[in-house]
């Protein structure tokens, strides 16, 4: 009998996000368009009731982002499509729109139970929320997507959220400055921070991020698999301030 082909994507989670309890989504889809990661099988945390760029504009990501503070402020000017002063490097009319439209048109299967999800990140690497907060979904669709992986990458903000499914042994915690960095490690959370530049690294306890433009692009996400929290014995992870919002993290920091 011919092996099942592996599948591209699929949903993995629809129901309540565990931030706010708003209804959200959960998309994996396998690429290798993305320089710094490679080929890597990424998630799409995303509200189910509207697309990324009104739930960012109106402040309604809070369910999939939470206490992210690269979100942005809530905007009703008519002529924005976004937040204000967002910071974040995703670019939502990218990936995240894509994707949701692509649900609107039904393209995704849906698919349900460990053996099935695991199934879809067997062999892979896969980014535990490439938009969104891995936390706002339950931490067992991370555990069959990742049970048979061949590592992963995951970051949260969501560690002073109750009711958030953040785990350290599976999430990098983020962490937007050193201080907060320090409180985390003290907790046994290894961070992942964004910082203004190289000379902000904490030596001895973060190194540079190895696929960033400052290191050279020596490997990619693919090949490192530094960032899969507390499971990985290494220091914490610090890169300095890049993408599409960097502008407007340059002039909060």
């Amino acid at each position: 009998m011919a092996k099942a082909k592996q599948l591209k994507s699929a949903i993995i989670y629809s129901g309540p996000s565990l931030i706010d309890g708003s209804p959200i989504l959960c998309v994996a889809v396998f690429s290798n368009r993305n320089r710094k990661t490679g080929k890597v099988l990424h998630t799409y945390i995303l509200r189910a009731d509207m697309d990324p760029l009104r739930a960012n504009k109106t402040g309604a990501d809070y369910a999939i982002c939470g206490n992210c503070p690269h979100r942005g402020a809530p905007s009703a000017d008519p002529s924005r499509k976004t937040a204000e002063n967002r910071s974040c490097y995703v670019v939502l009319f990218q990936g995240p729109l894509g994707v949701y439209k692509g649900v609107q048109r039904g393209i995704y299967p849906t698919i349900s139970g460990h053996d099935a999800i695991a199934a879809l990140g067997a062999g892979r690497i896969v980014r535990v929320g490439t938009y969104g907060d891995g936390a706002a979904v339950p931490s067992y669709i991370w555990e069959s997507l990742l049970s048979q992986c061949d590592g992963h990458m995951a970051y949260s903000h969501q560690s002073a959220i109750a009711s958030a499914d953040f785990r350290a042994d599976i999430m990098m915690q983020s962490a937007e400055t050193e201080t907060e960095a320090r409180a985390a490690w003290a907790n046994g959370a290894r961070t992942f921070r964004v910082v203004k530049s190289v000379s902000d690294i904490v030596k001895g306890a973060e190194i540079l991020c190895p696929a960033s433009a400052e290191a050279g692009y020596r490997t990619n996400c693919n090949a490192c698999k530094l960032c899969g929290g507390a499971s990985v014995k290494a220091k914490s992870i610090a890169i300095p301030v890049h993408g599409h919002g960097a502008g407007n993290f340059q002039r909060a920091a």
